[in-house]
Order: structure tokens, then sequence, then C-alpha cells
């Protein structure tokens, strides 16, 4: 008996042993990422890296996993790795605490891995990642948009290429078109955005907490989407089911 006995009961042993022999990267530890990180923890993954660079701020709390009032101003990744291993003291856990882009992408290997998730918000990190892990020939799926949506039903896991209504997916698509990439799994969802309401006394543009070496910059955002507890989370899941099934090929 251990904590993966119930997982057992529907894999079998093999399937574990293989999952702890598993080394997969998640970037971006947020209301997506951090659900997909403690879900693969959870799964028996043996080494899990995980990169951002962003520390956890007041308004994470009401989606993140690891936000709280006690780890505000914390980073992302540190709480996360001190949760994965409070969950499995026998996981590796890599930590990278960089944003992705050209000038950081050399300092992380990514063939020490097996799966690759793209939970990061940003266009350029996004094709950077799906580029490089389709030059390497490693298994990557992304997400796209969750902000401004309430309704996790509407998720589904389908190729790029067949995605609709979301304004992220459609400029990925046009991007990694360009760029000659014709496949790349996706957690997406034909929810139609909602227009947030921004106020003063909501917005981070106005009122942001966030420590002074936080990278947000909130102000020089064109629109900070609203969020809730139960969308990104549920993407996050959909992402880490999807790389256990890869893994395990399934």
């Amino acid at each position: 008996m251990n904590q993966f006995s119930r997982t057992e009961m529907l894999l079998g042993k093999t399937a574990l042993e293989k999952l702890e022999s598993s080394s997969v990267i998640v970037f971006g530890i947020g209301g997506v990422g951090g659900y997909t990180a403690e879900a693969l923890a959870r799964s028996g993954v043996g080494h899990i890296g995980l990169c951002d660079d962003d520390t956890i701020c007041l308004t994470n709390i009401n989606r993140q996993v690891i936000a709280t009032h006690k780890t505000i101003g914390q980073e992302k990744i540190k709480v996360m790795q001190e949760r994965i291993l409070d969950i499995n003291p026998n996981a590796k856990v890599s930590t990278f605490n960089c944003f992705y882009n050209h000038d950081t992408a050399d300092t992380i290997d990514l063939t020490q891995f097996d799966y690759i998730v793209d939970a990061v918000d940003t266009v350029s990190a996004k094709l950077l990642l799906v580029e490089k892990a389709t030059a390497l020939r490693i298994p990557v799926i992304s997400c796209m948009g969750t902000g401004n949506k309430l309704d996790p039903t509407q998720l589904e896991v389908t190729d790029l290429y067949k995605t609709s209504q979301c304004p992220l997916a459609k400029v990925m698509r046009k991007e990694l078109r360009a760029r000659g990439i014709k496949s790349l799994k996706v957690v997406y969802s034909r929810e139609i955005p909602i227009a947030p309401i921004e106020e003063d006394h909501n917005s981070c543009k106005h009122n942001c907490i966030c420590p002074p070496e936080s990278a947000k910059h909130c102000e020089k955002k064109r629109q900070v989407p609203g969020s809730i507890a139960f969308v990104p989370p549920a993407a996050g899941l959909a992402l880490a089911g999807e790389v256990v099934k890869g893994i395990l090929e399934l």
C-alpha cells in the first residue's frame, strides 16, 4: 500500500513504473499549469520540471492551487516544488526561474523531458516552445485561453487547426501555419469570451499589490482578464490527463 495504490488499481504496476521513470516539464505555474503539475505529481510522474519567473499575487488566490495568503510574494516554482515533494517525496523537481524566450531558451535542456506542457500566457513564448518541441520531436500539448470564461464543460482536447471561437487559438493557427507546423494538440474552450467588468477598484492597472520585483507590470496591459476557480483548473487537469495518456499510450 502506498500513495499511488488507487492509481495502480486502474493502470497496473507496469504503468506506474513507467510514470515513475518519466519526465515532464510544465511551462507556466499559474491557474492552469499549477493544477497540471499537481496532477502529474499525484499520478506518480517521477521527474517534473517547473518554469516560471513570477511570484504569487493576492489576485491569484481565486484560481491558483499554490496561492494562499501565506504564499503571497513567494516564487511560484518554489512553492510548487515544495507542494510536489509533500505529495511525493521521491519525486525529482527541476526549477527554472525564468521567462521563456529566445534569450533564456538555451538555459533549459528540453531533451531531458519526455513531454512538454505549455501553460504560458504569451503568444511569443508559446510559439517558441512549440517550435523547439517540434524540432526535437518531443510531444507537446498547449493550453489556449481560459480567461474571461465561465463554463468548464466547453473545454475540449483537439488539434489546433480544428479549434474555433478562441482568439488565442486563431493567432496560434496563423503563426504556426506560417512556420510550417501542421499539427498541435491543445486544450481549448468553444465558449465565447465574456467581456470583463474592469473598474478602478478591481483593476490591477490601478491597484497592483504585487511585490516591487514582480515582472507583471499590470499597468502596461491593455486589459487584465477576469478568471474563475473552475475553468483554468479544469484545463490544467485536462492537460495532465493527456500527458499521462501520452506517456502510457492509453
